[in-house]
């Protein structure tokens, strides 16, 4: 193999692997009862930092939040409108990797204009003002505070973890 395609196997296994652990961190806030109160906390969202890190976070984060949204039963709308959702996230983390403050800012608004209408929508969860405010204050948890919190534990590694 020459390092053209090394470069792009070495990019799919880190998108699966993502994907993978996406998948696995939901299933665990799901598990802990984390993922269904008024806040919710899941600890796959703190994964949204990591196209900060690789390129391969973004198709890995779709694949791994549409993986999730499937195998947990969501609403369709759920799983097509959420999923888009962190795909826009992911692809603006990654134009804004200059701006390290900034990594958790498109997930955290991306889920806080969309999901609150998918809980409406799909659900029937509302008010809708209020949805505004959970999803925002469990997006700020999960993306703000663990996400950077794993952002800056990563730092010190990212050149051996995150080789492009």
């Amino acid at each position: 193999m020459n390092q053209k395609n090394d470069k792009h196997v070495l990019l799919l296994v880190q998108a699966a692997m993502i994907a993978a652990l996406y998948v696995v961190l939901t299933f665990i806030a799901n598990a802990l009862g984390l993922a269904s109160q008024a806040i919710q906390v899941r600890f796959s969202e703190a994964l949204t930092i990591l196209p900060y890190f690789t390129p391969a976070a973004v198709p890995g984060l779709f694949v791994g939040c549409l993986l999730s949204n499937i195998l947990t039963g969501c609403a369709l709308p759920d799983i097509v409108f959420g999923s888009l959702a962190t795909l826009v996230a992911a692809i603006l983390t990654r134009k804004l990797r200059k701006h390290k403050w900034m990594a958790p800012l498109p997930p955290i608004a991306a889920n806080a204009i969309v999901v609150p209408f998918v809980l409406l929508y799909a659900y029937g969860v509302g008010p809708l003002w209020f949805t505004f405010i959970t999803v925002t204050a469990g997006e700020i948890i999960s993306c703000g505070v663990l996400g950077m919190l794993l952002l800056f534990a990563l730092q010190k590694y990212a050149g051996r973890l995150f080789s492009e």
